[in-house]
């Protein structure tokens, strides 16, 4: 028995040290799970006050609330996700968005793509950034005077603004009541960037008439051609957040945004075999109080961690538990019409055709 011991032992000693020789980790030491799914598995909230850690694309959040996932002025799409959450503030900044644009803009209510998971964190699929409950995409697809059901929240396609193989809007889409949701939520104090495909910058620097001083936020970026993405600024009380650079002064239509329209932006890319950040992410990557948010109890339910709508101020975790019994709002009426949908298998889904009032 000693002589069969110590040859364990010999044998476990000398695996070590081969795995040191050859540089390779051991087992033990590479054995730390990926953050992407013990945040990509978490159904609910960390029940503690409302706070974000790290930057956009490497944190989480604590004492996340969901939207609804139906009010009188948005729907929430894509509901098997699990992304319906976010810092207090941005839930309330993008439900007063989907009633302004609704009452103001001519816009017939939002629906509503991701905003973040429920602590936040790195997404087993999708977005690098969305990771600290400040960030929301935004369907530039007007909401349908019905109430779409689960089904169609996970097939219907939201239908892009841009001309296909181009990088111009497409003008029997695209309608003035898009540069006034835009605009609108431009204007909230609490949004620093808006994020849009770059031929709808340049509709919005081709036309914008009067004050362009709220162009600066919106900014260019690949992808986003039927859908925009709202990201506000950290939230008082977050002080592990990291602040994102300040927008470049001007409109942005200069020749920052000539360069998206040359080669350069649209190159393949040379190694597209390249690991995303999010699928090689650690927990040792990530802010020391992610670990706390992953471990914090959660709220008794997902009503309890539900936004209260209409109020159009920021909640508290605990305000929202106190409130368990509130009801989510009632399904919109039919009183708004839609475009024409597309779903992801290209068959046309036949809901009234609606173009946003001139």
């Amino acid at each position: 028995m000693m002589t069969i011991l110590k040859s364990m032992l010999k044998f476990a000693a000398m695996t070590v040290v081969a795995f040191a020789v050859s540089g390779i980790e051991a087992p033990q030491a590479s054995a730390e799970e990926l953050a992407k799914n013990l945040f990509g598995n978490e159904k609910l909230p960390a029940a503690l006050p409302a706070k974000s850690y790290g930057f956009y694309s490497k944190g989480c959040f604590s004492g996340g609330v969901a939207i609804p996932t139906d009010g009188p002025t948005w729907q929430a799409m894509r509901l098997s996700r699990n992304r319906r959450w976010g810092h207090p503030t941005l839930v309330s900044v993008v439900e007063r968005l989907s009633r302004d644009a609704a009452e103001k803009d001519g816009w017939p209510g939002l629906l509503i793509g991701d905003l973040s998971q429920p602590r936040g964190g790195p997404m087993l699929t999708g977005h690098a950034s969305h990771q600290i409950g400040l960030d929301a995409d935004i369907w530039l697809t007007p909401m349908p005077r019905r109430t779409l059901t689960a089904q169609e929240r996970e097939e219907i396609s939201a239908v892009s603004v841009i001309k296909k193989k181009g990088l111009t809007v497409d003008e029997k889409i695209w309608t003035p009541a898009h540069m006034r949701l835009l605009r609108r939520a431009a204007s909230y104090p609490e949004v620093e960037r808006i994020l849009v495909h770059p031929g709808i910058k340049k509709k919005l620097c081709d036309t914008v008439k009067g004050d362009r001083s709220w162009l600066r936020k919106v900014r260019p970026f690949w992808g986003h051609d039927y859908h925009f993405h709202i990201r506000i600024g950290c939230q008082p009380g977050s002080t592990g957040c990291k602040e994102q650079a300040a927008t470049a002064p001007g409109d942005g239509c200069d020749k920052s945004l000539a360069w998206w329209f040359t080669e350069e932006p649209w190159r393949p890319n040379k190694n597209p075999d390249a690991p995303k950040a999010r699928d090689v992410m650690k927990m040792s990557a990530l802010p020391k109080e992610c670990r706390m948010v992953l471990e914090a109890p959660s709220p008794e339910s997902e009503m309890a961690a539900t936004f209260k709508s209409g109020g159009g101020s920021s909640m508290s975790i605990a305000a929202v538990i106190d409130q368990a019994d509130a009801t989510v709002p009632k399904a919109p009426p039919e009183v708004i019409g839609a475009n024409a949908y597309l779903p992801a298998d290209g068959v046309a889904v036949p809901l009234p055709e609606w173009r946003p009032s001139e």
